[in-house]
């Protein structure tokens, strides 16, 4: 919902003419997990120095004709040549490049979103590179790199997405004016994917909610100590205490594991949309997201309960992300 409305709101007016244009030229680039730039997606004009750069030569040769200067015939198509030449290179620097998308990891509302992208050079070295996103009507702030011959280079491009929710990644553009500024080549890629932006959480958290037994317990509360008596081990969850980690173990093998007590009472905490009565929607999905990044980090068993949605008590990253997912699309 809250992606629909956002590119409703970004959609130009009629009176737009280069909006429209732009928008009918968007929708016909496909989105691609990669791409190669050749020659079919690399374009090139002339810069505005390129162009103050023609008038001097076209002032030049008439100077030279006027007044029969040899000289200056020579230093004209010279200059000429120079700019001929540039102008072959420019578009050199990027033909041959291959852009390649990381997995997308997700973010919370009012963060910048990153894009992780891999660019791979088949060939020699390649100076004066510059990336960034293409945000429509915004300007582009582009992060330039250099890639050694048959190198590659990670680039992070951020973003700050329009609210929480599943988005549509923006356009990536890669420019060069290598060597002399004359000629701008660029292209653009649509990168296939959307990215995940999650409710921010309330901060500082709040305090947890009554929590109710698991079924068939008859303990009201949920809770989680530390005891004396040893009883077995368990695989390591964050929240830990540095002492129950069997530190031997994870020496010998790298795998981390923590000493399981008698005191340590683990029941199921349940997080429900009537917890967070008498806020408004968005401030009750930013403190049930609180509740699940601190339940996640408390490795304890939860679930949670939204109108027409449920999710069944459990822990760990893929927990944590389904929960956040599902209030991001409430």
């Amino acid at each position: 919902m809250p992606d629909a409305i956002a590119n409703a709101a970004r959609r130009p007016s009629i009176f737009d003419a280069r909006g429209r244009w732009r928008a009918w030229w968007d929708v016909r680039r496909q989105p691609r997990e990669s791409q190669t730039l050749t020659q079919r997606n690399i374009y090139i004009v002339p810069s505005r120095a390129g162009l103050a750069f023609c008038l001097t030569l076209l002032l030049l040769l008439v100077v030279s004709i006027n007044y029969q200067l040899s000289l200056g015939f020579a230093l004209t198509f010279l200059l000429a040549g120079s700019a001929a030449a540039s102008m072959q290179m420019t578009h050199g620097s990027l033909r041959g490049l291959t852009l390649h998308l990381k997995p997308l990891v997700p973010a919370f509302d009012g963060d910048a979103a990153v894009l992780e992208m891999v660019v791979t050079n088949p060939g020699r070295g390649r100076l004066g590179l510059g990336f960034g996103l293409d945000l429509g009507a915004r300007p582009i702030p582009l992060a330039y790199a250099e890639i050694g011959a048959k190198g590659q280079t990670v680039l992070h491009l951020s973003w700050l997405a329009p609210g929480r929710g599943l988005h549509g990644l923006p356009l990536v553009r890669v420019e060069s004016r290598y060597p002399f500024g004359l000629f701008r080549a660029w292209t653009i890629w649509r990168p296939a994917g959307r990215q995940w932006v999650y409710p921010r959480p309330e901060s500082p958290t709040p305090p947890w909610p009554l929590a109710e037994a698991a079924q068939g317990d008859d303990k009201p509360a949920a809770r989680t100590g530390t005891g004396t008596e040893f009883e077995g081990v368990r695989a390591y969850r964050r929240g830990d205490a540095l002492r129950q980690v069997v530190w031997k173990k994870a020496a010998r093998t790298g795998e981390m594991i923590s000493r399981e007590t008698a005191g340590a009472v683990h029941r199921e905490l349940r997080l429900h949309w009537s917890q967070a009565q008498g806020l408004e929607p968005e401030a009750r999905l930013s403190r049930l997201a609180a509740w699940v990044v601190a339940a996640d980090a408390a490795g304890h068993n939860w679930g949670l309960t939204l109108p027409g949605v449920e999710l069944e008590p459990a822990n760990g990253s893929a927990q944590r992300h389904a929960a956040l997912q599902a209030l991001a699309q409430w």
